[in-house]
């Protein structure tokens, strides 16, 4: 079998689409297309049943994905292990990002690296870190820029680079503002919440804290992305917590009662795979960038 007719099959069963696929593979949809009929006639089955505009992957399809994942992840790996012998910088670099970490501390290291290795193509995406730790752990991608987990197990690699201070907000005309002293978590607890997703390492750091203290919150509204919940905070539906990057004068910070929740931002690697000289060279500079405040 050809790689790039199992690299379209990969895709075409990620995206449950032909035509996604194609546009995440750089490729015609008809040329997509002909690589899924020829990979069908190699193995003599029929990989995706086609119902009007909808596709699923039919029980050949089904067996046949966890190993063209793994066929792919072997012959990219040779080829990371094979070009880390000259010691270029160069190829393809699958990088995840985070939206928060994507817009208030990648965008100076991105421009540097795009200034010293031009031949790096990069294929970034912007995923939620649960996502991205996914990625990371079946091999879609070699490197990712995330909120860390609490713990995160073998296989994954992780390494923090910036510690992002949460601060409880408000909108500047909510009733909480009218507190004259410092608030604590139970007063907290008696008022709607705006904050992320159930599934989301923030939310979790979040609710711990609160239920070290045998506290409940009750969340009126979710969403993954920071900027949405500032929004959110801002036209008073409820209180929340936003890093640093994000207080402006549409928000009110709170006085509470309570140490600071931090959430460590970095990346993360699989420790079984090699890295590109590409990925190296990132981490490179990720770790110049420690210091640095946001932005710069």
């Amino acid at each position: 079998m050809e790689t790039e007719s199992l690299r379209a099959f990969v895709a075409v069963a990620e995206c449950g689409s032909f035509s996604l696929a194609a546009e995440q593979i750089h490729l015609t949809q008809s040329a997509v297309s002909k690589r899924i009929a020829t990979l069908e006639h190699q193995t003599d089955a029929r990989l995706f049943d086609r119902i009007g505009r909808r596709i699923a992957l039919t029980e050949a399809g089904h067996l046949l994905l966890p190993r063209a994942r793994e066929i792919l992840g072997l012959f990219e790996d040779t080829q990371r292990a094979l070009t880390s012998l000259s010691g270029t910088v160069r190829g393809r670099l699958s990088l995840a990002t985070s939206h928060h970490i994507g817009l208030h501390r990648l965008p100076p290291v991105l421009r540097r690296y795009t200034q010293r290795w031009p031949n790096v193509r990069l294929d970034m995406q912007f995923l939620d870190s649960e996502q991205a730790y996914q990625g990371v752990l079946d091999g879609s991608l070699e490197l990712a820029l995330a909120t860390l987990a609490p713990h995160t197990a073998k296989p994954l690699v992780a390494t923090p680079l910036w510690m992002d201070q949460l601060h409880f907000v408000c909108a500047p005309d909510h009733p909480l503002t009218h507190q004259r002293s410092s608030l604590t978590l139970d007063a907290l607890s008696q008022v709607d919440a705006v904050l992320p997703g159930e599934q989301t390492f923030t939310r979790a750091m979040v609710m711990s804290a609160f239920n070290q203290a045998g506290l409940d919150v009750g969340v009126s509204m979710s969403t993954n992305y920071m900027e949405t919940l500032k929004m959110m905070v801002s036209i008073g539906l409820g209180w929340s917590v936003l890093p640093e990057t994000l207080l402006d004068e549409s928000v009110h910070r709170l006085d509470i009662d309570h140490p600071p929740i931090e959430r460590p931002l970095g990346y993360l690697f699989h420790e079984n795979r090699t890295l590109s000289n590409a990925a190296r060279a990132m981490i490179d500079l990720l770790e110049d960038s420690r210091q640095l405040p946001p932005g710069v």
